[in-house]
C-alpha cells in the first residue's frame, strides 16, 4: 500500500515538476515622489477621452478615421493576432499529441540474402501518442513567455493608438497655424502692395527718394516668399496628416480657427508612480521583460534530462481484407530519455545569453520610464510657460498694430522717414506670425501631455 503511494506520488512530481530559473518581479524604480511643475486643481486629463478634449467636430473625425484607416495600427492589430496565436502553440506543447498515421504498400527484398523472396503488400493504421513530460518547467515556462509577449504587444497596441491620435491632433494644429500664417502673409502683402503704390506715385513726384521705393519693394517681395513658403508648408502638411488618415495625399477640411480651439487650464497628471501603470509603452517593456525572465527558466531546463512518453495502437496487415481481424492489432508504448552530457558549455552559454537579455531589457525599463517621466515634465512646464508666452504674444501684436498705425501717420505727416515705418511693419508682421505660432504650441503642448500621461484615447469607446 505504502509503495503504492510513494509510485503515485512519483509520477505526480514527473508529471508536475518543478519550473526552472526566476520568477519575474518588478524592479526597484527610482520613482520621484512628486512632479516638479505644481499642478493646478481640477480632473486630471489623463482620464477624458481624447473628444472631451476637443470641441472641433472635424478635427474628431479626423481622428475617427485614423483610428479606422491608418496602416500602422492596422499593423499593430495583427501583430496581436499573431502573439495569441503563438501563445496557443506553446500552450499546446504542455499536452498529448495524438496522430493518425496510415500506410499502404507492396514491395519486395533481395533474393540474395532472402533466398525465395517475393513481392508483399503491406498496410498500416494507427493512432500515435506523443507527450514530452514537463520535468523541469520549460513548456511552461515557454508558455509564460508567450503569455507576457501578448500581453506586450497589446499595449503596443494601445501605445501606436495614442501616439496615433497625438500625431492627428499634432498635425492638425499646425495646419490650422500654417493657414493663420499664410493668411498673415496674404494681409501684409496686400498693405504692402499698397504701400509701394502709394510710395512710387510720391517718387513720381520727387517728394520722396527712390531709397523709399526700393525698400518698399523688398518688403513686397519678403511677403511673397513667405506666402510661397507657408502654401509650400500647407500642402505638404494636408499630404502628412492625409497619410495618418491611412489615406493618400490630397486636402484636409478644417474646422474651427486656431484662435477657436479651446484648451483647458485643468492638467494635473496626479503622481509619478501612477505612469507605471498608465503608460502602454511602459507596460509593453515590462511585458517583454517578464517574458525574457521566462526564457531563462527554458534555458535552464534544456541542461537537464527530458523524458517524453510515445505509444501507438493500430492494425497492420499484409493483405487489407485483414485489417477487421482482431489479430491485426498491433500496439506500443515506451518512454524516451534524452540527457545531455558534454557539450563544451554550450547550454550554460545559453543561460547567459538569455540572463544578458534579460538585464538589457531590464535597463530598458528603467530608461522608458525615465524618458516616460521627462515627457511629463517637459509637457507640463511647456503648457505653464507657453500659456504665458502666448498671452504676451498678443499684447505684442495689439502693440504692434498701434504702433504701424502711428508710424504710418507719421511718415504721412513728414515727421519721421521711411525706416520708422519699415521698422514697425516688420516688427507686426513678425508678431502675428510669432502669436499664431505660439497659440499652436500652447495647444500641442496639451496634446504632448495627453500621450505623456497615456491617458484617454481608447478604442471602442
Amino acid at each position: 500500500m505504502r509503495r503504492s503511494r510513494a509510485a503515485i506520488f512519483l509520477a505526480a512530481a514527473l508529471v508536475s515538476g518543478c519550473a526552472l530559473g526566476p520568477d519575474y518581479e518588478r524592479p526597484d524604480l527610482d520613482v520621484p515622489a512628486d512632479y516638479r511643475e505644481p499642478a493646478p486643481a481640477g480632473a486630471s486629463v489623463a482620464n477624458l477621452p481624447w473628444w472631451d478634449l476637443y470641441e472641433d467636430e472635424q478635427l474628431k473625425l479626423l481622428i475617427s478615421i485614423a483610428l479606422e484607416e491608418n496602416k500602422d495600427l492596422g499593423i499593430a492589430l495583427a501583430r496581436i493576432n499573431e502573439s495569441r496565436a503563438a501563445l496557443r502553440i506553446e500552450r499546446a506543447n504542455q499536452f498529448p499529441f495524438l496522430d493518425l498515421n496510415g500506410f499502404a504498400g507492396r514491395g519486395d527484398r533481395s533474393e540474395i540474402i532472402f533466398p525465395g523472396a517475393s513481392p508483399t503488400d503491406n498496410y498500416r493504421l494507427t493512432a500515435d501518442l506523443f507527450f514530452e513530460v514537463d520535468l523541469w518547467g520549460r513548456l511552461r515556462r515557454a508558455t509564460e513567455a508567450a503569455r507576457a509577449e501578448l500581453l506586450a504587444t497589446e499595449d503596443s497596441f494601445r501605445n501606436v493608438t495614442i501616439t496615433l491620435v497625438s500625431q492627428v491632433a499634432s498635425n492638425y494644429l499646425l495646419l490650422l497655424d500654417l493657414d493663420d500664417r499664410l493668411a498673415i502673409s496674404r494681409r501684409t502683402l496686400l498693405t504692402r502692395l499698397d504701400s509701394l503704390e502709394i510710395i512710387e506715385a510720391r517718387f513720381d513726384k520727387g517728394t520722396v527718394p527712390e531709397l523709399d521705393v526700393n525698400q518698399a519693394e523688398i518688403e513686397v517681395a519678403v511677403a511673397e516668399a513667405a506666402i510661397a513658403s507657408f502654401e509650400r508648408q500647407v500642402v505638404q502638411a494636408e499630404n502628412a496628416l492625409r497619410i495618418l488618415l491611412g489615406r493618400n495625399p490630397g486636402p484636409i477640411a478644417r474646422g474651427q480657427a486656431l484662435h477657436d480651439q479651446s484648451a483647458s487650464p485643468e492638467i494635473p497628471p496626479g503622481l509619478p508612480s501612477e505612469l507605471v501603470q498608465r503608460r502602454p509603452d511602459v507596460r509593453s517593456v515590462e511585458a517583454r521583460l517578464a517574458a525574457q525572465t521566462a526564457r531563462i527558466g527554458v534555458a535552464e531546463a534544456l541542461r537537464y534530462p527530458a523524458i517524453s512518453l510515445t505509444g501507438f495502437l493500430g492494425v497492420e496487415s499484409d493483405d487489407l481484407s485483414d485489417l477487421n481481424d482482431s489479430d491485426a492489432k498491433t500496439w506500443n508504448i515506451g518512454a524516451n530519455l534524452f540527457a545531455p552530457i558534454f557539450n563544451s558549455g554550450q547550454l550554460k552559454a545559453n543561460v547567459e545569453v538569455e540572463k544578458a537579455r534579460t538585464e538589457q531589457l531590464q535597463l530598458e525599463y528603467e530608461a522608458t520610464l525615465q524618458q516616460a517621466f521627462r515627457e511629463v515634465e517637459d509637457a507640463r512646464v511647456a503648457i505653464r510657460t507657453l500659456k504665458a508666452e502666448s498671452e504676451a504674444r498678443s499684447r505684442q501684436v495689439a502693440a504692434s498694430r498701434n504702433a504701424a498705425r502711428l508710424s504710418r501717420a507719421r511718415y504721412d505727416g513728414g515727421v519721421v522717414d521711411y525706416l520708422e515705418v519699415l521698422d514697425s511693419e516688420r516688427s507686426l508682421f513678425s508678431a502675428e506670425l510669432e502669436e499664431s505660432r505660439t497659440r499652436q504650441q500652447y495647444l500641442n503642448a496639451i496634446v504632448q501631455l495627453y500621450k505623456a500621461l497615456g491617458g484617454g484615447w481608447t478604442l471602442g469607446d
